[in-house]
This record gives C-alpha cells, sequence and structure tokens, in this order.
C-alpha cells in the first residue's frame, strides 16, 4: 500500500522521519510518496485534506478536525522550544510600540501566531511570511519586528538581530506546561488499524535514529539541512526531538488541548464541535 507523508525538511523532521521513508526499518509492505514542504504549505494541505499523513503546526488542528485525528509519535513539543520575537533595533524601542509595527508572522496557521497573539493580542499589523525569509524581511527593514521558529532561533544573533521576547518563555511561565509546537496527522478516512501501525512504526523510526544516526547524522538529514551547519542540525535535533516526540503522553495532549483552548479564545467566532482524537 502506498500513503501519502508530508514533512518539512528541517533536520528534526529527516531525523524523524529517516529510518521509515527510507525503509532502514521493516514498514511491513507499506510505502510512501513523501513531499517535504515548508509548515504553512502543509497547513495549507491539511485544511484541503490533500495527505493521508502529514506534519503540521498545531495551530491549524482547529481548522482539520473533521478530517483528521492526532498520532501521538512524531510530532515537537517541549520546554524552551518555542518561537521567538526578534528586531533589528533594540528591543527597548520596539517592546512599547509592537502593537503599532508591522511584525512578520511564519504562517497564518500556526502556533507561532497563536503565542505571538496570546502575548501581544492587540497587534496589528501582521505580515504571514516564509520561515526562512523573516530574517532577512527584518534586516532589510521590511518589517519592525519577525517572529522566527527553528534553526533561526540558534543563529538570529550572529546577524546582528535582538530577542524581543522569547514567545515559547511566556507561554510557559503564563500556562506552566509544554509548547505544542507541531504534531502528525492521520486522515480519518484511512482505518483505524493503519493510523496505529503508522503510530507504531514513527516510534520505531525515531528508536532507529537515536541507535545509528545520533553520533552521524544520516545523509538525508544533512542532504535536506539548507546549508545550515552540522553544528546546528545537532542543535535543532537536540531541541526539536526528545520524549514527546517518541508518545505525547498525558501532558502533550493536555498542552494540545490547552492550544485549542486557546485559540479559540482568539477566535470566539468560529465554531468547532470535533472532538479531538488521538492515536496511541
Amino acid at each position: 500500500m502506498k500513503l501519502s507523508l508530508g514533512f518539512s525538511p528541517c533536520p528534526n523532521d529527516t531525523f524523524i522521519f529517516d529510518a521509515l521513508v527510507n525503509h532502514k526499518i521493516d514498514t511491513a509492505g507499506l510505502e510512501f510518496d513523501v513531499h517535504l514542504e515548508d509548515v504553512q504549505t502543509l497547513n495549507e494541505w491539511a485544511i484541503e485534506g490533500k495527505l493521508d499523513f502529514s506534519k503540521i503546526s498545531y495551530g491549524v488542528l482547529p481548522l482539520v478536525m473533521e478530517t483528521y485525528t492526532i498520532l501521538s509519535s512524531g510530532g515537537a513539543l517541549g520546554k524552551g522550544v518555542g518561537p521567538m520575537l526578534i528586531s533589528k533595533a533594540l528591543p527597548d524601542l520596539i517592546t512599547n510600540q509592537i502593537n503599532d509595527l508591522t511584525v512578520a508572522i511564519p504562517g497564518k496557521n500556526t502556533t507561532a501566531h497563536v503565542l505571538f497573539s496570546l502575548a501581544y493580542p492587540e497587534a496589528k499589523h501582521k505580515v504571514f511570511t516564509l520561515f526562512h525569509e523573516i530574517e532577512d524581511a527584518v534586516l532589510q527593514e521590511k518589517v519592525a519586528a519577525g517572529v522566527i521558529i527553528h534553526e533561526n532561533r540558534f543563529t538570529y544573533h550572529l546577524k546582528g538581530l535582538h530577542k524581543v521576547v522569547d514567545l515559547g518563555e511566556y507561554w510557559e511561565t503564563k500556562l506552566n506546561i509544554p509548547i505544542p509546537l507541531g504534531g502528525i496527522l492521520a486522515k480519518k478516512s484511512l482505518s483505524a488499524g493503519l493510523a496505529k501501525q503508522m503510530n507504531t512504526l514513527i516510534k520505531q523510526s525515531i528508536a532507529y535514529a537515536f541507535k545509528h544516526h545520533y553520533d552521524q547524522l544520516a545523509d538525508y538529514v544533512e542532504e535536506h539541512a539548507q546549508e545550515m551547519s552540522k553544528e546546528v542540525m545537532r542543535k535543532h535535533i537536540d531541541l526539536y526531538v526528545n520524549a514527546f516526540s517518541t508518545d505525547l503522553g498525558d501532558a502533550g495532549k493536555k498542552a494540545v488541548m490547552t492550544l485549542l483552548d486557546v485559540y479559540r479564545q482568539q477566535h470566539p467566532d468560529e465554531k468547532s464541535g470535533q472532538e479531538v482524537i488521538f492515536i496511541d
């Protein structure tokens, strides 16, 4: 059976899925049509119901629960992993004016947008931009500030940019739970048995990666890493691939449900009676 699967080219995702999609583990006859795309594209495809299995930002979950369930493995949650608001100007010049400044956000339906809106509910001028273009937009002063994610949190300071606020830290302080960044969805039209099988295979793929490619990164990770250094790749994996990636557990599920509650408070006009279904 061949199934469509989408995830990002970022090191945490390629580290997680390498053994699965490259048949380093026994996939029990499953084949995958793999799509490596940025998270906003994957979010939009999830809204369209395009792929059988897909990585998404949890910020889009309220819009896709009718079509998808959530796998307990393969996601990105944790503490100290959240998006950051950065600027070219000194932070003191930005903080008190943020509501009236133009801010680049890495996609409308992203966790980063939910967290930014939680910290700055009155911000009026948002520009939704691909995550890898945000630093340049700030440097070129196309925007006054930007919300960065992924590996950019390790490199922004090397370009002379400044942290205004760590939005993940703000979330953790306010709610005292991990930050649910992204998860893996399974289409409801697939059988429950197939979704459970995929959840198990992802766990096995993660275990294989840690056993065989933790010290020496797999070629698959390096070839899709967009020219970042091995040091940054390693930091990226260390930060975003953790126990929650293997299994959400009760704490991870609570974090996802809390994010949904925050989203609904931010979008009171959107009605969603769909139940969140986790596949263990």
